[in-house]
């Protein structure tokens, strides 16, 4: 380890203890994990509460760049748009989108995008993973070759997508608040340290 990176870890732990906004938001994307993990769901109570909290710090605390109602909303917004699309693919359930815009109240509108993309890239490595272990690699790869087909029809036609994957053409569940999880912490730190 040179001693840049020691220095950014160092200022890294220091930002976690004098910032508490990020520590709160790796409990919640910890405890949205477990429960995604466990059941499949990320209850209301935790991006409701989340969200409140992400609004609430941002206007509390003095004005700055990284502050203020108009940011956090920013990032609420940007967090459900970028998600939606896929919940209404019938992709991911509506508690991912939620804990998305819920980050978004943490992070403001840039690093909330620059989170959905690494979440994405965490989601696609462990969709693939996924495949791979349950052998459905092939059913996969055609499901996404489906989905994206309709996309570009409908976006051509100009009409609403009906994707309904067939459950017996389905790779399986995949619980994507961890991928969320992943995503947006790996993003945080990795910004922290300097690498992004």
């Amino acid at each position: 380890m040179t001693m840049d990176e020691f220095n950014s870890v160092v200022e890294l732990l220091g930002a976690l203890l004098i910032d508490p906004r990020t520590v709160l938001l790796f409990a919640l994307l910890t405890i949205a994990a477990v429960s995604d993990y466990r059941t499949y769901k990320i209850p209301n109570w935790l991006t409701a509460s989340g969200l409140a909290i992400g609004l609430i710090y941002s206007v509390a605390t003095p004005p700055s760049l990284h502050t203020g109602f108009l940011w956090a909303l920013g990032g609420v917004l940007l967090g459900f748009v970028m998600m939606l699309p896929l919940y209404v693919l019938k992709a991911m359930g509506a508690g991912d989108v939620k804990l998305m815009a819920m980050v978004g109240s943490f992070l403001g509108a840039a690093d909330t995008f620059n989170a959905v993309i690494l979440t994405f890239v965490v989601g696609g490595i462990a969709a693939l993973a996924f495949a791979l272990s349950n052998k459905a690699l092939a059913r996969l790869v055609c499901n996404v070759k489906n989905i994206v087909q309709v996309l570009m029809l409908s976006a051509i036609g100009g009409i609403r997508p009906d994707v309904a994957i067939d459950a017996r053409k389905s790779v399986g569940r995949l619980p994507y608040g961890i991928s969320i999880s992943f995503g947006t912490m790996g993003y945080v730190v990795a910004r922290q340290l300097g690498y992004l």
